[in-house]
């Protein structure tokens, strides 16, 4: 088979579409002929030499696809060859076929195709453990998105506002904000030339955000604790603006609040297992009616990833880029 190599780090350039060993699948995996795969800033990360697989994961970017299912491993029931599926990935998706814990496969949900689902399970994981497992969103209260028009961000705005939450973003065009209202968003932020603290303040008449999904990092740190309502919940999932940040601990008393950080690539499998379960029972309903659907900028053959790579960089992009098989 073929699939996107880094013989060593760098730019996109670094991305080299070679031909490599078909992988085989153990106990308990699933081998899928990949459609189509996304590309994440963890992909990004892995390129530059700064976010290595997890041990025995595959060394190919990629932690999420859709495609068919082509064999099953020792101990694999439930699933058929030829299935429609999609899955969440430890590294692998950029290859013509990836091996896949069992646990970790979705099939595609209904009223979306067969690549468009590539776009979900990374971002549909990420949110659905954050936002609603660690963080709890509950309907009726604010969600604040950093991001809004990401990947992630255009996978929260809906699910927040499906689960009957008010959702304020953050973006840096008004096109961008124009699509995160479209998709449902309340309360429109330009962070170049508006303070978010305050526009969150304004728009819950003081009391600030109950939930906050931040990729910032260390740059947004002290100002999400001040945007933060009483008992609110700030969930760190990036560190685009930085690694290290200093946290003002008497406003997090004051506030009776909570700074949670996760990352998803690195869990155990039964962790990944219990969020893809959680996803398949509480979000994938949510296709079926109509509610919620993947976002896609723009699709390009996955040979050409170093382009797909160059464009999520630029922050060019709403929603996903997906990169599509041969």
């Amino acid at each position: 088979m073929h699939a996107i190599t880094i013989p060593e780090p760098g730019g996109p350039e670094s991305l080299v579409w070679a031909e490599v060993p078909d992988p085989q699948p153990g106990e308990g995996e699933v081998l899928v002929e990949v459609a189509a795969s996304a590309v994440n800033r963890a992909d990004i990360m892995q390129r530059q030499g700064f976010y290595d697989p997890p041990p025995g994961a595959s060394p190919y970017p990629g932690l999420e696809c859709s495609g068919r299912v082509a064999a099953l491993g020792p101990g694999v029931s439930g699933w058929a060859v030829g299935e429609e599926v999609c899955a969440l990935l430890s590294g692998g998706g950029y290859a013509e076929k990836v091996v896949v814990p069992a646990g970790q496969l979705l099939p595609v949900p209904q009223g979306v195709d067969l690549k468009g689902a590539a776009a979900l399970p990374e971002v549909v994981c990420t949110v659905w453990s954050n936002v609603f497992m660690v963080a709890h969103l509950r309907p009726g209260e604010t969600l604040l998105v950093h991001g809004g028009s990401s990947g992630i961000g255009t996978m929260a705005i809906q699910l927040a506002k499906a689960v009957g939450a008010k959702v304020a973003v953050t973006a840096g065009t008004k096109e961008k904000l124009e699509r995160c209202a479209e998709l449902g968003a309340d309360v429109l932020i330009n962070y170049r030339d508006q303070d978010f603290v305050a526009e969150v303040k304004d728009a819950t008449g003081g009391a600030g955000a109950d939930v906050i999904l931040d990729n910032m990092g260390a740059k947004y740190l002290d100002r999400n604790v001040q945007a933060l309502a009483v008992n609110g919940r700030l969930a760190i999932i990036g560190m685009q603006g930085g690694r290290k940040g200093e946290l003002n601990i008497g406003t997090l008393l004051a506030k009776r609040a909570a700074v949670s950080a996760t990352s998803l690539r690195a869990r155990p499998l039964e962790e990944k297992t219990a969020i893809v379960a959680a996803v398949r029972e509480h979000v994938w309903p949510l296709f079926a009616g109509g509610h919620v659907r993947p976002v896609v900028d723009r699709e390009m053959p996955m040979s050409e990833a170093a382009e797909g790579h160059r464009v999520v960089e630029e922050s060019g992009h709403i929603g996903k880029v997906l990169l599509v098989a041969p």
